[in-house]
Formats: structure tokens, sequence, C-alpha cells
């Protein structure tokens, strides 16, 4: 059976890595996968909207540029993807991965959460509309093998 390539989504905290650890994994197993995600760099996504358009006297106004810039691209490569990894960190409040995971859902894209178990409880409704909850990176490259490929390893 030919296998198809799916695009995937890696959306949430961006202080550790996570997303090396999950994209490495896949790449060793030469999984049929592209992965595609938001941009990481903390200053530049912060900083877009007022390099680009323009400084802003009120930091709400500051904000909200780069964060509509920002959903340009979140919005456009969440809706190409055939499935998102949503990461929420110990150290800082991701809110807009919850919204990630939100508009996975209605977008009716299949997403996992990954979180560490003392998020359970705060992320229960998040968890509760995800198709799996990870706690690690590796799990969520094994479930990205599985699903695209059928292949089970059960060690």
């Amino acid at each position: 059976m030919t296998e198809i390539e799916w695009t995937i989504y890696l959306s949430g905290e961006i202080h550790t890595d996570w997303r090396e650890q999950i994209i490495s994994a896949c790449e060793a197993k030469d999984l049929p996968v592209n992965f595609i995600g938001p941009v990481t760099v903390h200053e530049d996504s912060d900083d877009c909207g007022a390099v680009i358009l323009g400084e802003e006297d009120n930091p709400f106004w500051r904000d909200q540029k780069g964060a509509r810039m920002n959903a340009i691209r979140t919005r456009t490569l969440m809706e190409s993807a055939d499935l998102v990894v949503v990461r929420f960190g110990e150290k800082y409040k991701q809110w807009n991965a919850a919204f990630d995971a939100g508009y996975a859902a209605a977008l009716n894209t299949p997403y996992i959460t990954l979180h560490d178990p003392a998020l359970t409880h705060a992320l229960k409704e998040v968890d509760g509309a995800a198709l799996a909850t990870a706690q690690d990176p590796l799990q969520v490259a094994k479930i990205i093998e599985y699903v695209t490929t059928g292949r089970l390893q059960r060690r």
C-alpha cells in the first residue's frame, strides 16, 4: 500500500526542544511526514507587527499587530495540516496553544496534546477533544509512526 505524506503542525511551547525530538525520531524512522509550525523565535513573533507596520505607543495595539500577523501564518498552516500536535509546557502559559487546539477542533483536524501529567486537570477539556494525549515527545513520534504507516512498535 502506498503511503501518503502527512503534514503535521507543531504548536505551542517554544522554550524547549520538544519539536526537535519529534522531528529527529520521525526522521530516524523515515516516516512520510512534513512538519510545519509557528515562528519559534520569540522576539520575532512579538516584534513582527511593530517592525513591519510601525511602532505603537500603546502596548495593546503593538501586541495586536503582531498577533494578527502571526494568525495569518497559524491559520493558513493549520488549515493545510493533517494532524496538529499541541504542546503545553510547564514554565509559561501557552494561551495560543489552547487557541490552536480549539482551532484544530473547529477545523475537524485531529490533534494530539503533549504535556506533563501535572497539567492533566487544568487541560481536561482540551485533552477531552484530543484524539491522543502524550506525556513526552517520543510518545508523539510513536503515535505519528503508527497513524502514518500502520506499524506498531511494541518495544
